[in-house]
């Protein structure tokens, strides 16, 4: 596994003994079936280790980021209650397992444990959009026959291929798609962070097949300046979800690739349904996210009336298989749902007539200023295509004589010297009606997005508002 400029190989044999001596001293601390094993560290192949380590006791794993805020991790923490916590936080009150302890196992023994499957093997946790703190539990069981994942995922996934791991493994994508792989013979090229330069490199030097990549990170990949002379024949499929995609840097990184190897796929954590569209397939719809795949889909008002096709709504799906739940959550109540099982997580969006799913963004995202209605998504798309422009993120805050104003943080290129708001505001008048245009600009040095490029806005809202002096 590559971490940063170095090669740290991690055989398959190698894997197995250490998490099968890992999880001794798990199971000393109290580790089991019944139990939650929290994973407090960066990316790094001793991540792996202990998720192995924790599903051969039939533990529940919950990855969290490694610098998360104390805040927020004591309040997942606190939510969760696990067992056991893998990681180097100073001074938390539950049972630890630390960097060093990981490598200090040689008097637990390597041979194999009993078989178990974990019942349930996988969670999430959130601050959630209001910083109340949950976790999202996938309730059934961790187990698949060989060969079944990537024939179920519309993805460019398949046996025995080659993965980059670009994103950070406290994210749901990331994390699944790399156990995912190695259930499937899959080798593992691990990024440490990931770095644009650095991931070509990867791609090229191990002929990577497969890869999940945020826009944000597509975005960093397309900008770089010998991008086109750059080889990308070995890969079979880049999954790309977690955030909107701007149509430019679709049809951008289809010049790299095939369009048929690029998928892009559109769900929840949850897991409560998806849709699912390939390239090739999306420049005949673009702009869509795909059609359902194994689950039905509504769009509904507030009363929860179904919409006409092309009207913006709250998305709601429900799984065919409806045998048993697909989450849970613990810390919170359960999702919007309706009375026939339907379930939403927040999404806005539409359908055309021929099925197609087109996102618009979160009810809590959506800005209405001046009486209407405005997604931040849709001013943030030509923003980003700016040539001065690193990235953008698009926000309501409160104003006396709009309601609400658009604003838009930006990551310029030269910080010292950025685009005017007279420069921009012409750039965007050639692509948005004006009343849709940024009120106001605001550039900063970076964005806080994640590992897996998402960006809380409400967050971003707040910590304005509270600048302002307005009490919310």
């Amino acid at each position: 596994m590559p971490v940063e400029g170095q090669h740290q190989p991690l055989a398959w044999h190698t894997l197995d003994r250490w998490s099968n001596r890992l999880a001794r001293r798990f199971a000393e601390l109290g580790l089991d079936e019944t139990s939650m094993l929290v994973i407090g560290l960066p990316n790094c192949p001793e991540h792996y280790v202990a998720a192995y380590a924790g599903w051969k006791l039939g533990a529940l794993v919950l990855p969290l980021r490694a610098n998360l805020p104390p805040i927020e991790r004591d309040g997942i923490l606190d939510v969760g209650d696990p067992a056991v916590v893998v990681s180097d936080w100073p001074g938390i009150q539950y049972r630890q397992v630390t960097t060093a302890e990981l490598h200090a196992l040689d008097g637990y023994s390597d041979a194999p444990l009993p078989d178990k499957v974990a019942h349930p093997g996988k969670s999430v946790g959130s601050g959630g959009s209001t910083g109340r703190s949950k976790i999202i539990v996938n309730p059934r069981r961790w187990e698949a026959v060989p060969g079944d994942i990537g024939r179920g995922l519309y993805s460019g996934f398949a046996t025995g291929q080659v993965q980059l791991i670009a994103g950070a493994l406290y994210h749901n994508s990331p994390f699944s798609w790399g156990h995912f792989g190695l259930f499937e013979d899959h080798t593992l090229i691990l990024m440490e962070r990931f770095d644009a330069a650095r991931a070509v490199d990867l791609i090229e030097r191990f002929k990577v097949n497969f890869a999940f990549l945020a826009p944000t990170m597509m975005k960093r990949i397309v900008d770089l300046p010998d991008i086109n002379s750059r080889d990308f024949s070995s890969i079979e499929g880049i999954f790309q979800t977690a955030a909107p995609c701007p149509p430019w840097l679709k049809r951008a990184f289809m010049e790299l690739i095939p369009p048929e190897r690029l998928h892009e796929g559109f769900g929840a954590t949850e897991a409560v349904g998806s849709c699912s569209i390939r390239g090739d397939e999306w420049l005949e719809h673009p702009g869509s996210v795909g059609r359902p795949r194994n689950c039905d889909l509504k769009i509904l008002d507030e009363d929860f009336n179904e919409l006409p096709t092309g009207e913006v709504g709250e998305i709601f799906m429900r799984p065919f298989d409806t045998s048993e739940p697909t989450y849970y959550y613990i810390g919170s109540d359960p999702a919007k749902s309706t009375p026939d099982g339907f379930i939403s997580v927040g999404d806005m969006g539409y359908v055309d007539a021929d099925g197609y799913v087109f996102l618009a963004d979160r009810r809590v995202d959506l800005i209405i200023s001046g009486g209407a209605n405005i997604y931040p998504a849709e001013v943030e798309a030509p923003l980003s295509q700016h040539p001065d422009i690193i990235d953008v993120v698009v926000i309501g805050i409160p104003d006396d004589d709009w309601g609400k104003r658009v604003h838009a943080i930006v990551h310029p290129r030269d910080l010292g010297n950025p685009p005017s708001a007279a420069s921009l505001d012409d750039w965007m008048r050639r692509h948005l009606a004006s009343y849709k245009l940024p009120k106001t600009y605001e550039f900063v040095a970076e964005l806080p997005r994640d590992g897996a490029g998402k960006i809380r806005r409400t967050a971003l809202v707040a910590e304005r508002v509270k600048g302002m002096g307005h009490g919310g």
